[in-house]
C-alpha cells in the first residue's frame, strides 16, 4: 500500500502560511509606538487693502437702450477711478448683464415685458486704505448706483501665515507633551508633519443701492483687523 504524500508546492504553500503569523507579529513588534495629533494657529494684524465691488444699473424700454446707458456711466465711472490714481490692473470686471423688466398682475396668462435692466459691475483693488471711502464717493458722483461689496485684505500676507504656522505647530506640540505625560510615556522624536488648511480672512461685505449720485457723502471706513488660521498634523514616536 502506498503511503499518501503532498506534492511540494502545497507543501511549501502550507509552510510559508505558517510561518506568516510569526512574521507579522514581529513586524508589530518592531513597528514604533506613536501619537498623532493636531494644532491650530491664529495671526491677526491692520489689513492694508480693500476690495470693493462698485457698479452700475440702468434701466430702459429696450435692451440695446438699458445697455448704451448703463456702458456710458460704467466708462465714466472707470475713468475717474483712473483718474483717482488707480491701476488698470486692479480694476476688473467681474459682472454684465442684460434683462428684461416684467409686469406681473394677476389674470394675466403672460407676464408683460415692460423695460429692461443693464447691470454692470467692477471689482477694484485699493492700496491706500485712506482713500476708500473718497473713492467710492466719487465713483458714486461718476454714475456708479451699486456698491455691491467690500472686503479687506493683506498686500503681504506671507509673514501673518509664517506667524500663524508657527502658532499651529506650537499648540500641536503642547498637546503631545500634555498627553504623553498625563499617558506616564516619554514624547520620542518626530517622525511626520503636515499643514493642514490656511484659511484667509473673511470677508467683511455689505451692499447698497445708491439712488441718486449727490446723495454720498465721503464713505466712512473702518478697517479693523483681519484673522488668518492654519492648521498642522504632527506624527511623534513614543518612547
Amino acid at each position: 500500500m502506498r503511503s499518501a504524500t503532498l506534492p511540494a508546492a502545497a507543501a511549501a504553500i502550507m509552510m510559508a502560511g505558517c510561518a506568516a503569523p510569526a512574521a507579522n507579529a514581529a513586524d508589530s513588534a518592531d513597528a514604533p509606538r506613536t501619537i498623532s495629533v493636531s494644532g491650530e494657529g491664529r495671526a491677526a494684524a491692520a489689513p492694508d487693502m480693500a476690495v470693493i465691488s462698485i457698479g452700475v444699473q440702468s434701466e430702459a424700454p429696450t435692451a440695446a437702450a438699458a445697455l448704451r446707458q448703463n456702458s456710458a456711466d460704467m466708462s465714466a465711472t472707470i475713468k475717474k477711478l483712473k483718474d483717482l490714481g488707480i491701476a488698470a490692473k486692479d480694476i476688473q470686471t467681474s459682472g454684465l448683464s442684460v434683462s428684461p423688466r416684467y409686469n406681473y398682475e394677476k389674470n394675466r396668462s403672460q407676464p408683460e415685458v415692460i423695460g429692461f435692466t443693464a447691470s454692470n459691475s467692477v471689482t477694484v483693488r485699493l492700496r491706500d486704505l485712506s482713500d476708500a471711502g473718497s473713492v467710492i464717493d466719487q465713483a458714486v458722483q461718476s454714475g456708479a448706483n451699486n456698491l455691491g461689496g467690500v472686503s479687506f485684505s493683506f498686500s503681504e500676507p506671507k509673514p501673518l501665515y509664517d506667524e500663524a504656522r508657527r502658532n499651529a505647530v506650537a499648540d500641536a506640540k503642547s498637546k503631545a507633551s500634555l498627553l504623553t505625560d498625563a499617558a506616564g510615556v516619554r514624547l520620542g522624536k518626530l517622525l511626520y508633519i503636515q499643514e493642514g488648511y490656511a484659511q484667509t480672512p473673511q470677508p467683511k461685505m455689505y451692499s447698497a443701492r445708491m439712488e441718486m449720485a449727490d446723495s454720498a457723502a465721503n464713505v466712512p471706513m473702518e478697517a479693523g483687523e483681519s484673522e488668518v488660521n492654519v492648521t498642522v498634523s504632527l506624527v511623534y514616536e513614543i518612547e
